[in-house]
């Protein structure tokens, strides 16, 4: 396990403290010729270098190019040097949550056509979209508050919805211009965005204050409004809020926390599967009985401390995924250093692939995988469903995150510069 970094807390970062299914693809929407022109890739964010390292979606998982996603890092830098409330909100994600590091990328997805991909950038509190043909900036969204997080894109690849994790609100964005259609207000630090795979509603998942050291059990109360808001995803108005809190207490987990991190619907989404902070395992939710039915306790790694304060962000595991038939979940064990795949039948967990900081779990593109990225030795490693054991690790860039499905022109090269 590497050495964690301690939390740098002061008054005033306190006061601005910013905080799946089969992984969604916005390119899904092409069909016919378009798709013939387009080639199937996955986009890994490399959160403190500013690059998304575009590599295959199946097999060798090769690397295919790289993007930069900060082109306009002079220009972004000399507004926040110019703004001292700004400059003050980019050095607290950069001392906080960003543990020593600027957040320059953290979730993305491509435009049905290919031509583009589509950026979160916490430090610059902002979407782009980025050519992919010439590297360049088409458009810029900057989003309310001090900081952009988690997105989601519909499953028609036309909307993208973006956490703004310090204003405590989702943005609705057209994916081809940045045009905002809608937004809405959510709990404390809005983290995972899920469309159900109709389009019709978004989840979205409130992790409330996880960079103070207020950590213990009984001091729970302290991080906030967490709850799950769903929302209608065409008015963008409340269709019901889920707090896990007295869902949690009805089985007898009074104290672990109501924080839902990365969460999956099984294929018909009648469950849903999610972690929370500090916990290391997950839930199994019945959406019609409005119930957790089932919870899995994952194996701790004996080498990792149990000092709540220690845990990155309060993520003990952070990464969920399901294989397409929905008979397998895989879980990156962030802070426990492995992935494993789990019979979503049984519960029963296969074995303990060794990781280094896994942050994020998705499913490769022929379904035959879990891929999760390990932002603590910067490579992205496949996991196979059916056995359960590694395939293969690429070498990406620095503090890989976020992985997903997307696409780009079948002859397809690095922007030049």
């Amino acid at each position: 396990m590497p050495a964690i970094r301690p939390r740098h807390l002061c008054s005033m970062a306190a006061a601005l403290v910013l905080t799946v299914t089969a992984p969604a693809t916005a390119a899904t929407a092409a069909s016919g010729a378009d798709v013939a022109a387009l080639r199937e890739v996955m986009f890994v964010g490399n959160n403190w270098e500013g690059t998304a390292d575009v590599i295959k979606s199946t097999g060798d998982f090769a690397k295919i190019g790289r993007i930069n996603v900060i082109p306009d890092k002079n220009q972004r830098m000399a507004e926040i040097n110019a703004d001292p409330i700004r400059w003050i909100a980019f050095m607290t994600i950069r001392n906080s949550v960003g543990e020593g590091h600027d957040q320059f990328v953290d979730d993305m997805y491509s435009t049905p056509d290919g031509t583009s991909v589509v950026v979160s950038r916490p430090s610059f509190a902002d979407v782009v979209s980025i050519d992919l043909s010439t590297g360049a900036v088409n458009w810029r969204f900057p989003v309310s508050g001090y900081r952009s997080d988690h997105m989601a894109v519909s499953p028609d690849g036309k909307r993208v919805a973006v956490s703004a994790s310090t204003s405590n609100t989702v943005h609705v964005l057209d994916i081809e211009t940045g045009r905002q259609l809608g937004s809405y207000s959510t709990g404390d630090k809005p983290h995972e965005n899920i469309f159900t795979k109709d389009g019709k509603q978004i989840w979205t998942m409130s992790i409330g204050e996880v960079n103070t050291a207020l950590d213990a059990p009984w001091l729970d109360w302290t991080k906030g409004d967490r709850r799950i808001t769903v929302v209608d995803a065409t008015t963008y108005q409340p269709v019901k809020v889920i707090d896990m809190r007295r869902r949690l207490d009805a089985i007898g987990l009074t104290d672990y926390s109501d924080a839902v991190r990365p969460a999956v619907f099984s294929p018909d989404e009648s469950k849903l599967y999610f972690q929370v902070s500090f916990f290391n395992g997950f839930f199994e939710y019945d959406i019609a009985t409005d119930k957790i039915t089932r919870t899995k306790t994952l194996p701790k790694n004996p080498a990792t401390s149990d000092d709540r304060t220690t845990f990155v962000n309060d993520s003990r595991h952070h990464g969920l995924s399901m294989s397409p038939d929905g008979s397998k979940l895989c879980v990156a064990g962030t802070m426990d250093d492995y992935a494993t795949v789990v019979n979503r039948t049984t519960l029963q967990e296969g074995p303990l692939v060794t990781a280094s900081k896994p942050y994020w779990a998705t499913v490769s593109g022929d379904g035959k995988s879990c891929v999760v990225s390990e932002s603590g030795t910067d490579q992205v490693t496949a996991i196979d469903f059916a056995t359960g054991k590694k395939v293969v690790s690429v070498p990406v860039g620095d503090h890989p995150q976020r992985v997903r499905l997307g696409h780009v022109a079948a002859d397809w090269t690095s922007p030049a510069g």
